[in-house]
């Protein structure tokens, strides 16, 4: 099986390239390459090698990693908007987006694959529709395009910060100031493949993130997006000093952060935590066939709330339908 990337925007080593597209760790996309299985211009190419925008790099997948059809999967999804060219959902946390190493028949794909839903072809092999992703266990709005024209504009228009997207964070510590723009370069980690960091050399990458409520151990954010980095929001809040309640990957010690006296009501909140307090809360573009704009929101989700009471000691968000919004989350249009 051949797999084609097109490198868009930045310069960067094979090596690192491969294994972000294809969720390899180093030392499989090193391999791939040392078997001359990874081309340009029909040409073999080394680790070492920089890429330039607009370069085709292509990938031979060799038979110990044969063809994955998008076996059905079943799980129920909430769609807040759907017609014949796209639709977008409320992702559930635990859900992979799209078939890769470890889970090529449980994802959001072969759900939709289940449901009868026509996916467009993609930007690349292996991601029918997926126009953007959100991590596992990072919840919320996702958009999926159900035709390749639908899909070329939604690109575009992401590639253009058309699209505006913004999520909702519960992170330890306060920020020092707000609002704030996080920008700071991300790439993988040295030592630790499936981890990203903030490292010279890496891509370009901007967070938006500004204070919606204050609370004794941390803030609820109400975070944008200026690119769309793998684990940006995680990384850039981690990196300021504020990793996000209940991130496994970035915690940074998470309530061990809290001093001593506040300990034990930070300890309570890291257990009520069963997942990163991070939810994809609003999603607006103009609709990539007729034009009209989309404004579209999720609440925050049943399995976060005591979490989130917790932290802003009030037991009447636990009875609240709409938390977020009880909170003034959506009247900001930041």
């Amino acid at each position: 099986m051949n797999i084609t990337f097109c490198v868009v925007r930045t310069t960067e080593r094979l090596d690192r390239f491969l294994a972000d597209q294809l969720a390899f760790s180093r030392t499989q996309a090193a391999r791939l390459i040392a078997d001359k299985r990874v081309t340009a211009r029909g040409k073999a190419l080394r680790a070492s090698a920089i890429l330039e925008p607009g370069t085709e790099v292509t990938v031979e997948i060799p038979d110990a990693h044969p063809p994955r059809s998008y076996a059905p999967a079943h799980a129920v999804l909430h769609f807040v908007y759907e017609d014949e060219h796209l639709a977008v959902l409320d992702k559930p946390a635990g859900l992979v987006v799209h078939p890769g190493p470890g889970h090529w028949d449980d994802t959001l794909v072969n759900v939709l694959a289940g449901r009868g839903t026509e996916l467009s072809s993609g930007s690349s092999e292996g991601r029918p529709g997926i126009v953007h992703r959100l991590d596992r266990d990072t919840s919320g709005l996702l958009v999926v395009a159900k035709s390749d024209l639908a899909h070329r504009r939604l690109a575009t228009a992401i590639e253009k910060r058309q699209v505006k997207r913004v999520y909702a964070a519960l992170v330890w510590g306060h920020l020092r100031k707000s609002p704030v723009d996080i920008e700071a370069p991300i790439a993988r980690h040295p030592k630790e493949r499936k981890r990203m960091t903030v490292a010279e050399g890496g891509r370009h990458a901007v967070t938006h993130a500004g204070v919606v409520a204050r609370f004794a151990h941390a803030d609820l954010l109400r975070v944008r997006l200026g690119t769309g980095r793998t684990h940006q929001i995680r990384v850039h809040l981690a990196h300021v000093g504020c990793p996000i309640v209940g991130d496994r990957e970035y915690a940074f010690g998470g309530s061990r952060r809290v001093t001593p006296s506040g300990r034990a009501e930070a300890e309570r909140l890291e257990a009520l935590a069963p997942r990163q307090l991070l939810h994809a809360a609003a999603l607006s573009f103009a609709h990539p066939v007729s034009g009209a704009p989309l404004q579209l929101v999720s609440e925050w989700p049943a399995d976060l709330r005591p979490a989130l009471a917790e932290a802003a000691g009030d037991a009447d968000l636990l009875a609240q339908v709409n938390p977020l919004q009880y909170l003034g989350f959506f009247a900001s249009d930041d």
